[in-house]
């Protein structure tokens, strides 16, 4: 009787010992990737609609402070006031929006936007190279900003993005045939460069005269180099470094404005004369076109994170 016990308890330890080995087993087996379908695609898109957005608004503001300075002297030039509030209704429709799926007027909104975009982008060239010298570092300094409608075309792209991420239903997130993650921070990285470079030509305009000035020379830059690496670099990396990274150049967004403000104090009259110097002085709603594209980096990171091979 004792000798058939015992052999139950060896059985039942080795039962235990072999239970717990399973168990191991299992943990240290990779999981499987979160369907596409799931809640960490539609949160990406959120983000995406999100930063569209953000872009949408400081394009709003910053044509239409620009182009009430120039008297709308061309009717075109009410167009992106009109496109880019459209364009913010139907972000914040998206960003509050949890459904698998894509939205066809949000898409239609974020297709004429982007369209909008490049036919400014050709309107401003004109209105450069129309000036006497074309083009040279006067026309480019005080002639129609070439790079300030690539913000409305960027806050296109981005929404067709989100959208194009929001229908997926394989494993791995795919955009126009490209991995999404990846096209997202190539994108991304892009839109930064740009934008720095169009500071970059505004505040040497401003001979560089306060330090901060050099900030979104040298900030940015970084973050889409680690946008650029992230696209192209191995999968499964950790981006702990590029994701605080470009915090900080959204922070660096913020903080453009309230500089901003400051170089509107510092005319004749201050803000006492905010009606002249609102115009004249530098733009206050152009410094968050970096917060709106770094959200649109995070979003990348964080589909990428959700599902390495993106």
């Amino acid at each position: 009787m004792n000798q058939v016990q015992t052999a139950e308890r060896r059985h039942a330890s080795l039962a235990s010992v072999l239970a717990e080995l399973h168990a191991l087993e299992t943990s240290l087996v990779p999981s499987p990737p979160l369907p596409v379908g799931g809640a960490a695609v539609v949160k990406a898109a959120r983000r995406l609609n999100r930063a569209a957005g953000t872009l949408a608004l400081s394009v709003l503001l910053d044509s239409a402070l620009e182009h009430y300075r120039g008297s709308f002297e061309n009717k075109a030039m009410f167009t992106p006031l009109v496109v880019s509030a459209l364009m913010l209704t139907v972000s914040a429709h998206g960003t509050a929006d949890k459904r698998r799926e894509a939205h066809r007027a949000r898409d239609a909104v974020y297709a004429l936007g982007a369209a909008t975009g490049v036919a400014g982008t050709g309107f401003h060239l004109y209105n450069v190279l129309k000036r006497p010298g074309g083009f040279v570092w006067q026309n480019l300094f005080y002639g129609a900003p070439l790079g300030a409608p690539a913000a409305i075309l960027l806050s296109g792209l981005l929404g067709v993005f989100s959208e194009r991420v929001r229908e997926q239903s394989g494993n791995t997130p795919r955009v126009f045939g490209l991995p999404a993650g990846r096209a997202l921070a190539a994108l991304t990285g892009f839109g930064l460069f740009g934008t720095s470079g169009e500071a970059g030509l505004l505040h040497f305009r401003g001979a560089y005269h306060n330090p901060a000035m050099f900030l979104p020379v040298t900030v940015p830059p970084v973050a889409a180099a680690l946008m650029a690496e992230t696209a192209l670099g191995a999968p499964g990396r950790n981006r702990r470094f590029a994701r605080w990274w470009l915090r900080l150049t959204a922070f660096l967004g913020f903080g453009g404005v309230a500089f901003h403000a400051l170089g509107v104090h510092r005319n004749m009259g201050g803000w006492r004369n905010w009606s002249q110097n609102l115009l004249n002085g530098p733009p206050l709603p152009a410094p968050p076109s970096f917060t709106g594209l770094t959200l649109a980096g995070l979003a990348a990171l964080g589909l990428l994170k959700d599902h390495p091979d993106a």
